[in-house]
């Protein structure tokens, strides 16, 4: 059977990939934006009790407040990942991978903006983080980390069962898996019986 060309580019692919970034970029930065208008740095505001809670932050660190001394390595890094994305976008022919890449683009852009054009510096800004949910874990984040680690899931779940970019399952292995059969060889010659045609000899006693 005749495979797809693997130089053949899904448009349709990459126009998901394209509004998926987008939406989640835009979310998060507009969802950013209101938090910086409406609250004040360290302000903690509940809007489901201890389930979700919004306490604005300027984190200098990677995502959910971790590594915060190192924000230009981050800068480096993100930047890695949105040319990558950008380099590797072509060869995805499957909605759900570009699915994927679409959200990682998103999250990985919406940091970046933070760490390239917010204080203190260029490259060194510090990204608003806003959302705490102290029943599922102790970090504060924002939309664009959340765009990364569904993206981290989801590559897991494509990866674990056997999707590949075009959207069709791995086989397991290249060869049909057939049954066994139980049957034993047949012996190439015939078993050696005792004759049974003629008359059997009896000797007696005078």
């Amino acid at each position: 059977m005749a495979r797809n060309n693997p130089t053949k580019v899904s448009y349709r692919a990459l126009l998901v990939l394209a509004l998926v970034a987008v939406g989640g970029y835009a979310l998060d930065q507009i969802s950013k934006a209101l938090v910086v208008r409406a609250m004040t740095e360290g302000e903690t505001a509940r809007v489901l009790g201890d389930v979700l809670q919004l306490h604005f932050i300027r984190n200098p660190g990677a995502a959910f407040s971790f590594a915060t001394g190192l924000t230009w390595v981050f800068s480096l890094i993100a930047a890695g990942v949105v040319v990558f994305v950008v380099w590797f976008a072509p060869r995805i022919r499957s909605s759900l991978w570009a699915i994927v890449f679409g959200l990682l683009l998103g999250g990985v852009l919406g940091n970046l903006t933070d760490r390239l054009f917010r204080e203190p510096s260029f490259g060194l800004g510090h990204v608003v983080d806003f959302i705490y949910t102290p029943w599922m874990m102790p970090a504060i984040y924002n939309i664009a980390d959340s765009c990364i680690v569904v993206s981290m899931v989801l590559f897991m779940l494509l990866t674990l069962r056997g999707i590949g970019l075009d959207g069709r399952r791995t086989p397991a292995s290249d060869q049909d898996v057939q049954p066994a059969l139980s049957t034993a060889p047949a012996s190439s010659a015939p078993a050696r019986s005792a004759p049974v045609d003629g008359p059997a000899h009896l000797t007696t006693s005078n």
